[in-house]
């Protein structure tokens, strides 16, 4: 069981038909589910609190400009477009290790940002990372508040975890990842633009920004290059 800003529901293995969807429609009945780490035995667990949709090339009825497979599948994106339930890593700013779950059928590229949760079990193991990377941690609910946070408090790295399967849990470079799911999703959650996107993909055009209302950790809303006024 596992409580959240809208009480308790059970939790359960996600499975790839819970994924077999447009991300947007994926992205809300994730949040309060749970991705779960273990590397070098250390156990960490974060219940996902907020997350972003994107689409790839031809995937549902808006081309989404946000989106890093956009344009059509490279060597960056390929685990975009295989089979749901699968983890996209990827490298941000040549910084931060972002995770993503990818959704949609085998072929249609699509994924979900882990924008930002909390740490539920394995905090020490989160904080020493983050101090690691970032040398500071002010405060428990900042542990992983924003994409390069959680990647880095999960210890999923890019390149070498990128395509790390989360529903049939194997090892990869050294790290096994498993997402659970709630058995009832959230009968409310809060949506909004995505955060940092630029142009229209930015603003209210694409309100694929999925979080839980009041959470403390979920990260701050910032207006991406020119987002404002697109």
């Amino acid at each position: 069981m596992v409580p959240g800003a809208a009480g308790v529901s059970t939790l359960r293995p996600a499975r790839r038909a819970d994924l077999d969807a447009l991300p947007a429609e994926v992205a809300p009945r994730l949040l309060g589910g749970v991705l779960e780490t273990v590397i070098a035995g250390e156990r960490v667990a974060v219940r996902l609190t907020e997350v972003e949709a994107y689409h790839g090339l031809g995937t549902g009825p808006i081309a989404d400009p946000g989106s890093h497979a956009r344009m059509g599948q490279t060597p960056r994106n390929a685990t975009m477009w295989g089979e749901p339930g699968h983890l996209y890593v990827y490298l941000s700013h040549g910084i931060h290790s972002c995770v993503n779950v990818v959704c949609g059928p085998e072929g249609v590229a699509g994924g979900v940002l882990l924008r930002a949760g909390e740490i539920v079990e394995g905090a020490d193991a989160a904080t020493r990372r983050r101090l690691e990377r970032r040398g500071v941690v002010r405060s428990p609910r900042e542990l992983a508040s924003g994409p390069g946070r959680l990647g880095d408090a999960v210890g999923l790295k890019h390149p070498i975890h990128d395509g790390i399967d989360a529903i049939v849990p194997s090892e990869r470079a050294g790290a096994v990842a498993s997402l659970s799911v709630r058995e009832q999703p959230l009968a409310t959650v809060v949506t909004g633009p995505r955060v940092g996107v630029a142009g229209i993909a930015g603003t209210e055009a694409f309100p694929w920004r999925f979080w839980i209302a009041g959470d403390p950790t979920v990260s701050a809303f910032r207006w991406g290059r020119g987002a404002r006024d697109a």
